[in-house]
């Protein structure tokens, strides 16, 4: 009995901390007048004669007015070049609450007829269209690159907030533009037929990278072709060239191992008793490396200074390898894995421009992630 009485209170207890939440009643406690409202009416949706919830909703609507009017009073008296901003918010928050009760038949007994300002709100929304607006021309007539990425970005709020404001368009087009870095980047030139394939194959893997960057709008790069084409002026110039380039560094080594194994079945005796002994082999094992290299050199320099403004080396390297092997004496000597690559064959390695495709991969992948890691948030 004495356990059933403790349950039957912990559910009671329970049952008015849900209800209280619920309806509000502790956002309402904690200052947190809008989301008392929205419980508030989310409860008389759901139980359109539960009294607390109306209670509730009463005095967080109240409260929740004149807390939002009064910041619009403040915001307006303010300094703040943004303050519609915060003005547009609250009238926004009004509003809101307003359609939540609206939304709500038995709340509409508590509340009738809740205040919207949909003048107000629009008013705010072209005052702080202006305010950035006037931001952006600010940034603007500074005329360097850092200002006009901000006035680009004061201009699309501005767009975000009054699309058809003035001539905001064309004031974020004109913005962006002087925010771009145009970068033309230079074909690399191999002076070796022999490489040609593969020197194309490496520079269309950068082409197609630098054609499909967008990390950064304010960066577009243009091949030489490209910019030629356009007639671009470009900011700066990215070129690649190699320092340096070895294909086909071949290194064999051979190594040769005594090979000895007891008890060997070696034959048998006329009475048919087989008789161990000792067999033995020399095993030569050959390794082949075949090692080619580069070194990649990549500068920015700025088209007008002609300055350097960046440069990296990016190495690679690629080395492909064979093994075989070949024994003198009783095979019998040799383990199964010996033994096996003594059946392999000396291979032909890769032809020369294999290899020296194989050796740029590394390189591109640290020229790309430079490039991005430069780029992104330049």
């Amino acid at each position: 009995m004495k356990n059933n009485s403790r349950l039957r209170y912990f559910i009671y207890l329970s049952l008015i901390i849900i209800g209280g939440c619920t309806t509000g009643k502790n956002a309402l406690q904690k200052g947190d007048y809008d989301a008392s409202v929205e419980k508030s009416v989310s409860r008389l949706q759901n139980s359109p004669k539960n009294s607390e919830a109306m209670q509730v909703l009463k005095t967080a609507y109240d409260l929740a007015l004149k807390d939002h009017l009064r910041k619009i009073e403040e915001a307006k008296a303010s300094n703040d070049l943004f303050r519609w901003e915060s003005v547009m918010y609250d009238y926004q928050k009004i509003n809101q609450l307003a359609d939540d009760i609206n939304s709500c038949p038995a709340c509409l007994t508590v509340v009738p007829g809740p205040a919207k300002y949909i003048n107000e709100l629009a008013d705010s929304k072209y005052n702080a269209a202006g305010a950035r607006y006037n931001s952006g021309l600010g940034y603007l007539r500074e005329n360097n690159r850092q200002s006009a990425k901000k006035a680009y970005y004061e201009f699309e709020k501005t767009q975000n907030l009054q699309p058809n404001y003035k001539d905001v368009k064309a004031k974020m087009e004109d913005a962006y533009w002087a925010a771009v870095t145009r970068v033309v980047v230079q074909p690399i030139i191999v002076n070796s037929n022999m490489y040609k394939l593969s020197s194309d194959y490496f520079q269309q893997q950068i082409d197609q990278f630098i054609g499909n960057y967008s990390r950064n709008k304010f960066v577009i790069f243009y091949g030489e072709t490209q910019a030629t084409d356009q007639k671009i002026v470009p900011d700066q110039v990215l070129s690649l060239n190699f320092d340096d380039f070895v294909v086909g560094q071949t290194y064999v080594k051979e190594r040769v191992e005594k090979l000895k194994r007891d008890s060997v079945v070696i034959g048998e005796t006329r009475d048919k008793k087989t008789i161990y002994g000792t067999v033995k082999a020399t095993l030569s094992i050959f390794e082949k490396n075949i090692s080619s290299s580069g070194l990649l050199d990549m500068s920015i320099t700025d088209w007008k200074t002609k300055k350097l403004v960046r440069q990296q080396k990016f190495p690679g390297t690629y080395i492909w390898r064979d093994s075989w092997a070949s024994y003198k004496g009783d095979d019998r000597a040799l383990s199964k894995q010996q033994l096996a690559i003594t059946r392999r064959k000396e291979t032909l390695p890769p032809p020369p421009s294999a290899l020296f495709l194989e050796f740029t991969k590394p390189i591109y992948t640290q020229l790309v992630d430079d490039i991005s890691y430069y780029y992104n948030n330049y």
